[in-house]
């Protein structure tokens, strides 16, 4: 079950809903003028995501919602909330603002990671270089870009506090999504990873994983294994697949390998892996020893043809 109590690192106004994996972190404010929630989980929780704000709510209306990014484990459950509260303003990084307008699937990475996300509205931009009120306190946008292009951050100086969403875990960041497609973008995670480090925040809250205090050490953590991709592309790649892999399977929970090879033929974003960097080996041979390495980490278990996640 996700937690939902307030953290002792962080102000009173700050709930976070810890998720998962499946679903992005979402952080709830709830302030004298208005209440808001930053990131929204992928569209399979969206009910509960609903209830989980609900609950904590305590009768008050959901004013706002903002996202970090347009990634489906960060924007699934707008929808949800939208119509569970009709007036909510919805604030969206302003890169792919016409794609949403248009309600483009493959524009937005969901076709071509084979996740889903329900069409939502966007109201307004959350602009990076502005300044937003949450929980009465006023909160800095910066751009984020690396795993996403279009990617913010959000920083209280007043009380040091972070969300990082995917560009800083307390073990890691996300995939770097347009290394996958052919784009140089290890340098803006490296960037956006000085930026980090030049607010120095107190408290982290991360897109994934608990809520953390040691930013210096996350972000040391975070370099090695940028470097480690930069100098082996091919590592990241295998990173990628594999994140692909276990995210679908998490939603599944089990499929069996024919109905798993079927998926992963119709996602294009394993084709292009597959064809970029594993091309020497037959796509059959590829998929099969992804679910194996799964297997071997201990992500997931084989029972006859069908794998399950763990």
């Amino acid at each position: 079950m996700p937690s939902s109590a307030p953290h002792d690192l962080l102000p009173p106004e700050i709930t976070v809903l810890e998720r998962g994996w499946l679903s992005a972190n979402n952080i709830l404010f709830v302030g004298h003028r208005d209440t808001a929630l930053v990131d929204t989980g992928y569209c399979t929780h969206a009910a509960q995501t609903v209830e989980l704000v609900r609950n904590a709510l305590g009768g008050r209306p959901l004013d706002r919602v903002l996202n970090t990014h347009l990634h489906s484990d960060h924007c699934g459950g707008n929808a949800a909330l939208q119509q569970a509260w009709p007036g909510v303003i919805t604030a969206i990084p302003p890169g792919q603002a016409d794609h949403v307008r248009q309600w483009d699937a493959y524009a937005l990475s969901y076709t071509p990671t084979g996740q889903d996300c329900p069409p939502f509205r966007a109201d307004t931009l959350l602009v990076p270089g502005s300044c937003v009120l949450l929980g009465d306190k006023p909160w800095q946008v910066h751009a984020a870009p690396g795993h996403d292009p279009h990617s913010v951050v959000l920083f209280n100086a007043r009380d040091g506090v972070l969300i990082s969403a995917d560009a800083l875990w307390e073990n890691g960041f996300g995939v770097v999504f347009p290394e996958l497609e052919g784009e140089d973008a290890f340098a803006q995670v490296a960037a956006t990873l000085d930026v980090i480090e030049s607010l120095a925040p107190r408290v982290v809250i991360p897109g994934h994983g608990p809520v953390f205090a040691d930013a210096p050490r996350a972000i040391d953590a975070a370099r090695r294994r940028l470097d480690g991709f930069v100098r082996n592309p091919s590592k990241h790649a295998l990173y990628a697949a594999k994140v692909l892999l276990k995210y679908k399977l998490l939603e599944w929970q089990q499929i069996r390998m024919d109905e798993l090879a079927a998926w992963a033929q119709s996602t294009p974003y394993f084709g292009m892996l597959h064809r970029r960097h594993f091309g020497d080996s037959p796509e059959a041979a590829w998929l099969q020893s992804l679910a194996d390495e799964l297997v071997r980490s201990g992500a997931a278990l084989r029972e006859g043809e069908t794998l399950h996640n763990v």
